[in-house]
């Protein structure tokens, strides 16, 4: 995709101020489905929504849409004690969008057990929704800098709980206590400055070898 993708839609909740360019109504929300996602190099992630009118003494948004409304504007529509507090967009997430190409997937294997989400040098608990994963630009494709956006919803994570974020493969753990029991500590990595392709082999020079196809010994 290049333009905005379908995601599992969710609802949630819209801070107010964002739909008044930050001038009035921080601290009110409108409730929304967000349905889509967009991403803008150099930007965090931006959702498609579209307002339900729930909560509102007169229905005057019911049916309006945003498009491109920033991750760090929606609230998990959950019981919670209070709304959270506005995440910066460099907790919520770390590294901006690396490129307009992408795609979305659900990891069915990994979504069903919390995930552990490192935020601001913290430990939280984090549900996973879905992940964007970037492609055709030379910072996505680069192995040492490509990066994926777990989208989690954070459901034990004191004054953020009920904030959307996403973060990299480096700064979450996945738990599933059925299939692996989960380390600890930080595990002993280091980004790949390797590009792994059979064509760049000295081998591809040699016609012998690259058209050694499964007829070639039978020809006589």
């Amino acid at each position: 995709m290049y333009l905005s993708s379908n995601i599992p839609h969710f609802k949630c909740w819209v801070r107010k101020e964002f739909t008044n360019n930050h001038q009035e109504y921080k601290g009110e929300y409108l409730h929304a489905l967000a349905i889509a996602v967009n991403t803008i190099p150099d930007r965090c992630l931006s959702f498609q929504v579209v307002f339900t009118g729930i909560d509102e003494e007169e229905n005057i948004h019911g049916g309006a849409m945003w498009a491109r409304m920033p991750i760090t504007s929606l609230v998990a529509d959950e019981v919670l004690e209070e709304m959270p507090e506005r995440m910066d967009t460099h907790l919520a997430q770390p590294w901006d969008c690396s490129s307009r190409g992408h795609s979305i997937i659900v990891m069915d294997r990994i979504s069903s057990s919390p995930w552990m989400c490192k935020i601001g040098g913290e430990f939280y608990k984090g549900r996973y929704m879905f992940t964007v994963d970037y492609t055709d630009s030379y910072i996505s494709d680069d192995p040492a800098q490509h990066k994926q956006s777990h989208v989690l919803q954070l459901i034990d994570a004191d004054k953020w709980t009920g904030n959307i974020v996403a973060l990299p493969n480096n700064r979450v753990r996945v738990t599933n206590p059925a299939l692996w029991v989960t380390g600890e500590g930080a595990p002993d990595f280091a980004p790949s400055q390797y590009i792994h392709s059979a064509e760049i082999h000295d081998s591809y020079t040699d016609p012998d070898i690259t058209f050694n196809n499964l007829y070639k010994e039978t020809k006589k």
